[in-house]
């Protein structure tokens, strides 16, 4: 398929088959670990823990590496033939955001929910038991929970403020859990970038050069302060060419999650298909660049309150664009029950402005 003003790519999580001991790598080939190198003449070493780095890189991976966690999850695959399962097991990475237990993924390194088993790797010597308690599969998010005790916490940045140029350090498990927490370092080679999976539509993703690898998902992506900006979780079919979902992204579900113990949006009530999708499965050009269509509203939901019809393309919701279901995911987290808004829709090619209310 080809999407206008969208890059083909693969999710970067390791998956392998346990049966047989032989590893399979699902979405992913041609991988190079060429890594790009830059000075730090200009940067200022920063003192980390009892010894002094003698470059950023070091300060970063010894600050970070800590907080950086394995993720091997188990998932029961039911082949039509014969009536079989299989159990197939992926490899993934995640980092700790609180030290309560709570480990920040991708959404895809858990099987999008529908793991029967997640293990976290602390370290080589410690793995604990994980339970997925939210995911949202259009953001290619998860948190997982572990009981256990002496985590410690990545630090959040502030990915608003990155810019392109900026040194980038990503931090993994690259090819599964033998090669844990390697560090590889690069630039931010973009912002805002729109891509698409052979599953979702993704926006507003931070592109990087760092090396990201199969088993890569899910890991943190680092400024020089050793700060989280993004969350590693696609790579393009090409050398130097990854992408990381910003950690603001990510910060007030974390918070919903973890301090109000909400693990529900609210929900709009509407069915729909991104525009990039529709045309190229049907050629159509609705003379919009981008948005969603609807396909169908559910009886009294909000949607259908706010006189929503199928048909409609959504282009707006508040003051957010909407690209794609991914970018609806987003907006609605940031709404509470009470909270009211506008939805921008286009209809038999006129725009219109509707209120909401959740």
């Amino acid at each position: 398929m080809k999407f206008k003003s969208l890059i083909m790519v693969v999710l970067v999580a390791f998956f392998s088959s346990i049966c047989g001991g032989v590893f399979a790598l699902k979405y992913l080939n041609n991988y190079s670990a060429d890594n790009s190198s830059s000075s730090t003449s200009s940067i200022k070493v920063v003192e980390t823990g009892s010894t002094k780095a003698q470059n950023v890189y070091q300060a970063v991976a010894e600050k970070a590496s800590p907080s950086v966690v394995g993720i091997v999850s188990e998932t029961v695959n039911q082949e039509s033939i014969f009536s079989s399962s299989q159990v197939v097991q992926g490899s993934g990475t995640g980092f700790v955001v609180d030290k309560r237990g709570y480990i920040l993924t991708n959404s895809h390194v858990v099987s999008d929910g529908q793991a029967k088993s997640v293990k976290v790797v602390i370290d080589k010597n410690k793995t604990v038991n994980g339970n997925v308690i939210w995911n949202d599969t259009s953001l290619d998010l998860a948190i997982v929970k572990v009981n256990t005790s002496g985590l410690t916490v990545a630090e959040l940045g502030d990915s608003d403020s990155v810019k392109v140029g900026d040194i980038a350090i990503a931090i993994g498990n690259p090819l599964g859990t033998e090669l844990m927490s390697s560090v590889t370092q690069g630039i931010v080679s973009g912002l805002n970038r729109d891509v698409s999976t052979s599953s979702s539509n993704m926006s507003g993703l931070i592109q990087t050069d760092a090396s990201i690898n199969p088993g890569n998902s899910g890991g943190p992506l680092l400024n020089q302060q050793g700060q989280v900006i993004g969350i590693n979780t696609v790579k393009a079919n090409a050398d130097n060419l990854g992408f990381s979902i910003p950690i603001n992204t990510a910060k007030n579900i974390l918070q919903r999650v973890i301090e109000d113990n909400n693990y529900e949006k609210p929900l709009l009530g509407v069915t729909v298909i991104d525009i990039a999708t529709y045309k190229s499965y049907t050629g159509k050009d609705l003379g919009v660049e981008s948005g969603v269509i609807v396909k169908e509203t559910v009886s009294g939901s909000i949607a259908k309150k706010a006189g929503i019809e199928a048909g409609d393309i959504i282009v707006k919701i508040g003051d957010k664009e909407i690209k794609n279901r991914g970018d609806i995911s987003k907006k609605l987290y940031s709404y509470s029950k009470g909270s009211k808004d506008t939805i921008t829709i286009i209809r038999n090619g006129k725009e219109k402005t509707l209120n909401i209310e959740f």
